[in-house]
């Protein structure tokens, strides 16, 4: 069992001085947010794969737990709409393949046109998926939240091939009190779901968008300290990943999050590490601030 909490990126220079260290280069980059975090979103591979010399040298820049969780290049997902991808998905995996057990899950994204009328060539890509990987899936259109049979068909499909539904949560961006250019560039990005907090695989994957205030989003965090201590509990693999419209506050969104789960399952996971640039760590949120039984999701 394990919880790995990470960021949907690692080489951002607002973190310089704060998670990386005042002379942290670009090239370090990595290795410092591996020192703190234990996974990575990483969406790059979303427009373009890697070099192979980049892919060498990421595995050698983290520790043996860490976890690389890729984004299915968009060419599968969004232009081929998963038919006739089978190409594309190979060459996908040979260029991963070198990072061997530093990968996680990888992260299929159906675009909001992604209906239910796409179902079978879903079904169709997902069984032929190398049952090696571990996948999970996220689905936006509001088809698969009908709370009816497209979502029960999406649950036993995903169920059967032992494969896991994103979780995504958004609220708190779209709760936001403070509309900045980076929060209203956000709410136009992303969706506005329905929040499942079910997945039938055993490596629950949560994508968490937060707001620039850490102290604003600590109660939608502490919404999910259940379920998933409940998942550490069953034995489960957890991913969580945090997001801010700016990117300089989803490692402290991550920060809260570890230590309220850390706080609760202190036999199941270890408080964060310091933070290198840091100084003074920031305070773990005030209990006043987290939910209440009736405000869990």
């Amino acid at each position: 069992m394990a919880l790995r909490v990470g960021c949907p990126l690692w080489a951002f220079r607002g973190w310089v001085g704060n998670l990386f260290p005042p002379d942290a280069k670009p090239r370090d980059y990595l290795r410092h947010y591996a020192q703190v975090f234990g996974a990575v979103e990483a969406n790059s591979t979303f427009y373009a794969l890697p070099p192979e010399d980049v892919v060498a040298r990421w595995r050698e820049d983290v520790p043996e737990g860490f976890r690389f969780c890729f984004k299915l290049p968009r060419v599968i997902s969004h232009e081929r709409m998963l038919e006739g991808a089978e190409l594309e998905t190979e060459r996908f995996f040979a260029r991963m393949d070198p990072l061997g057990d530093r990968l996680g899950p990888f992260f299929l994204q159906l675009g909001p046109s992604f209906d239910k009328s796409h179902f079978e060539a879903l079904a169709r890509y997902l069984e032929t998926f190398p049952k090696r990987r571990a996948l999970a899936v996220e689905v936006r259109h509001p088809d698969w939240f009908d709370e009816g049979e497209t979502e029960a068909r999406l649950t036993r499909l995903l169920t059967d091939l032992g494969m896991d539904r994103v979780l995504f949560d958004s609220r708190p961006l779209f709760a936001s009190k403070v509309l900045d250019a980076t929060t209203v560039a956000a709410q136009g990005r992303k969706p506005r779901v329905p929040v499942r907090t079910r997945t039938p695989g055993q490596r629950p994957f949560v994508r968490f968008v937060g707001q620039n205030d850490t102290r604003a989003a600590s109660g939608y965090l502490g919404q999910w300290q259940a379920p998933v201590t409940q998942w550490l509990d069953e034995g489960r693999e957890v991913y969580f990943f945090t997001h801010a419209p700016d990117d300089t506050f989803a490692p402290r969104l991550g920060r809260v999050f570890t230590h309220l789960v850390a706080r609760a399952r202190p036999a199941l996971v270890e408080a964060m590490p310091e933070w290198p640039g840091e100084v003074a760590p920031e305070p773990e949120p005030q209990l006043s601030l987290l939910p209440t039984a009736e405000e869990q999701p």
